[in-house]
């Protein structure tokens, strides 16, 4: 089963996502999607390792999370939009590659036992993009959120730290 949560920057995510990941298992998964570019990301994941305790078992992915041994566990999945990242630098910026690694992996998790909520940024409910390729990164966010929405049992779209449930 997806459990597909999305939402602006600093809504409450993967507050929200924790919360809901152990109310349904005492040793749940986290899988990191993110590469460390600088520093002040490097901050951003420390933060978020130090919201997990012992409970968790951690993985770091950035591309092929649906190999990971996943089956049969809930799982939280952190984020989509780095995730598309790895796959964007990969292809040089080529949205249709991109998009199809991503929907490649999202048909994995799909036919997989278990529980996975799967995080991602509305990235463009935002200020316009200035740049092409921002502007090219904000439509492939877009259609990979529609694909995931669209194979996930559940939507829950976060606003201000409140769950609005979609689907």
């Amino acid at each position: 089963m997806i459990i597909f949560i999305t939402g602006g920057a600093r809504s409450g995510k993967s507050r929200y996502a924790q919360e809901r990941v152990l109310a349904l298992s005492n040793n749940p998964v986290y899988v990191a999607t993110a590469k460390v570019w600088d520093d002040d990301f490097e901050q951003r994941v420390k933060r978020h390792q130090n919201d997990r305790d012992e409970r968790w078992t951690n993985f770091e992915e950035q591309r092929n999370v649906s190999a990971l041994p996943i089956d049969n566990r809930v799982a939280m999945i952190d984020c989509v939009t780095l995730w598309l990242t790895n796959f964007f630098v990969d292809t040089k910026s080529d949205i249709h590659a991109s998009l199809e690694l991503l929907k490649k992996e999202i048909d994995a998790l799909h036919t997989k036992s278990g529980t996975f909520f799967i995080i991602s940024n509305e990235i463009g409910m935002g200020v316009h993009a200035d740049t092409e390729i921002g502007r090219k990164f904000t439509d492939l966010q877009g259609w990979a959120n529609q694909y995931i929405a669209a194979k996930a049992e559940e939507v829950v779209l976060m606003v201000s730290g409140i769950p609005v449930k979609i689907k």
